[in-house]
């Protein structure tokens, strides 16, 4: 079977951290969505501006259908190697497996330069 994640590509750590922050800037000064299933939604609807899906999840299955639905509607997205991480970012006392910015409030610099690094990793 193929891997659900086949169009993973490795993000280096810096690049992971600077998304982070700009996930945790858009959350004080913005508006941001957390889990699948609002991050889902917020994809479908076009209104995420960038989406953050996390590698260590498991099963893969809950978080594989982002990827290509991020891809058809346009959206930027990046992987991060922990959910846990994630979901301290968002606030969460557990790890969350994907998060979007959908306001990203003073955060739409850093948030634009990591969309620019990350097409360039693809």
């Amino acid at each position: 079977m193929a891997n659900p994640m086949h169009v993973k590509f490795d993000v280096p750590a810096e690049l992971e951290d600077k998304a982070l922050e700009a996930l945790e800037l858009a959350r004080d000064t913005g508006k941001i969505r957390k889990g699948t299933n609002e991050t889902t939604k917020a994809v479908e609807r076009s209104t995420a501006k960038f989406a953050l899906i996390g590698v260590d999840v498991e099963p893969a299955e809950i978080v594989a259908h982002l990827p290509p639905l991020c891809e058809e509607k346009g959206i930027p997205y990046i992987y991060i190697k922990k959910q846990q991480e994630l979901g301290a970012v968002c606030g969460l006392e557990l790890g969350t497996s994907s998060a979007a910015i959908v306001d990203p409030g003073k955060a739409e610099s850093l948030m634009n330069d990591v969309i620019k690094k990350v097409s360039a990793l693809k």
